[in-house]
């Protein structure tokens, strides 16, 4: 396990990486593997980055993000133009359904409502209004709503596995809870278990997939 003197010098030099953020301006302090990240930034964009940076380091187990947003001269938006901004954003991006969501902007923090069936849109709604000019935070609110059953999963594994030779669907087991989706059962090698994975992922409404699909050869 690396000290965390180590870890530290890892995360500065993983931010000094990172061309979307200016390192100068960020302070790291490591204790227990638990990084603190402290300083000013320019936008909500780079200290987002910073972030992301910190946690891609092998060895860390947990980020405390301090970093605070400095709006300077033209950064500065009052929040009608940020939301107005943003609804623009939410409506010019394929993959979000904008009329499904509610964009509110206080203090230059945007809060994100509403309900996708797909976690990838609520990441690409996030990912809309991140880069926005004088947005100091998102809270991503935007709910999944669950829309599958497990004859619905059940169908989309043997879909995927009649493409390819001899597999017995019947030996997987599909469980959903909400927008959870649990797999189990026995597969021969490691490829038909992340078949089966992927065709859960597959179903509109999935947020989380547990597979404990063991490989019986």
């Amino acid at each position: 396990m690396k000290k965390d003197i180590d870890l530290k010098k890892d995360v500065e030099m993983e931010l000094q990486w990172e061309p979307s953020v200016n390192a100068a301006e960020i302070g790291v302090a490591v204790k227990d593997g638990v990084v603190t990240l402290a300083g000013y930034v320019d936008s909500y964009a780079e200290k987002w980055a910073a972030d992301r940076a910190a946690k891609r380091v092998s060895g860390i187990k947990a980020v405390a993000e301090e970093i605070k947003v400095r709006l300077r001269g033209i950064s500065e938006r009052t929040d009608e133009d940020i939301a107005r901004a943003a609804a623009n954003a939410l409506e010019w991006h394929i993959y979000v359904p904008h009329d499904r969501i509610k964009v509110t902007v206080q203090n230059a923090w945007v809060t994100l409502e509403g309900e996708v069936d797909w976690l990838f849109k609520k990441n690409a709604a996030e990912d809309a209004v991140r880069h926005l000019t004088g947005v100091r935070g998102v809270a991503n609110q935007i709910t999944i709503k669950p829309q599958v059953t497990p004859g619905e999963i059940q169908k989309k594994i043997e879909a995927a596995f009649q493409r390819h030779a001899n597999f017995d669907a019947k030996k997987v087991q599909v469980s959903a809870y909400g927008d959870k989706i649990i797999l189990s059962g026995t597969v021969r090698s490691w490829a038909e278990r992340e078949d089966a994975e992927l065709a859960a992922w597959a179903a509109p409404g999935v947020s989380n997939v547990e597979n404990n699909i063991v490989i019986k050869i």
